[in-house]
């Protein structure tokens, strides 16, 4: 798969966090951007500052991804703009309460932006890349989406989601020569906590990253073309070992009969 850094990238939650450090580093890599997020004052503080860095174009999309207007303008970008080749779905919310303490409204408010939204973006750039022949998307989950019961249940299963999408992608789209990357950041010293309602200061400083490491070394998964790239994991072996009992299931869970085990006994 080809990979140029002469095209655009749009970036979701481009204003601050994970977003605002991926635009800084590709912004010095070569691309020009196209950053959305809501607050205006801040993607234009960070779209001068990087235009005056490296001399490359940034524009900047207010939109609240949560609303349909807005959602469909920025699908409209990556259906006509044919200058992106990389798309990076970061925006998202997060809780870390447990059910019977969330409010389900706001719940709903993570699944429409963590699942309907990126789905919706991914939907509206990959025609478009499949057409050109080439195009990546980074997709930000999370390792809770493999351990859901870490933190909130409805932003594990958002995040779950994001890795199965993100594998149907990849499967998909293999032979169109569409990169997929899923990235599974774990504590991450963002604004995402305290939004969340637990101060990143009342974690544990031993499982926190900064975003900067996290940016940087998800980056480098990407420059190596992984599907998964999972920043703390020491041993590369462990996820293949998990993909491979995965994989191991596959021809087993759908067959004619049930199971011996759950056939009665005579």
């Amino acid at each position: 798969m080809s990979y140029s850094q002469n095209n655009t990238a749009l970036i979701t939650g481009a204003s601050s966090g994970i977003g605002a450090i991926y635009a800084e580093r590709l912004a010095h890599r070569g691309h020009n951007l196209i950053l959305v997020a809501r607050n205006r004052e801040r993607l234009d503080r960070l779209a001068k500052r990087l235009a005056d860095e490296t001399g490359r174009t940034v524009e900047v999309v207010q939109a609240d991804l949560n609303q349909a207007v807005d959602l469909a303008r920025v699908e409209k970008i990556l259906q006509t703009d044919a200058s992106i080749g990389l798309l990076i779905n970061n925006a998202g919310l997060g809780a870390v309460s447990p059910l019977l303490a969330s409010e389900v409204n706001k719940m709903v408010d993570i699944i429409n932006l963590n699942v309907v939204a990126l789905t919706r973006l991914a939907y509206a750039a990959v025609p478009g890349f499949v057409a050109r022949c080439g195009g990546s998307i980074i997709n930000i989950a999370s390792v809770v989406g493999l351990a859901p019961e870490l933190l909130n249940g409805v932003y594990g299963a958002s995040k779950a989601y994001v890795i199965a999408f993100s594998q149907s992608l990849k499967q998909e789209l293999a032979d169109k020569n569409v990169y997929i990357q899923a990235v599974l950041p774990g504590a991450t010293a963002t604004d995402f906590w305290e939004l969340s309602g637990k101060p990143v200061s009342e974690l544990d400083s031993a499982i926190v990253m900064s975003a900067e490491d996290m940016v940087d070394a998800a980056l480098i998964g990407f420059d190596r073309q992984e599907f998964i790239t999972i920043p703390a994991l020491p041993e590369v072996e462990d996820w293949n070992a998990y993909e491979a009992a995965r994989q191991k299931l596959l021809p087993n869970l759908s067959k004619q009969q049930p199971a011996k085990r759950y056939q009665a006994i005579a």
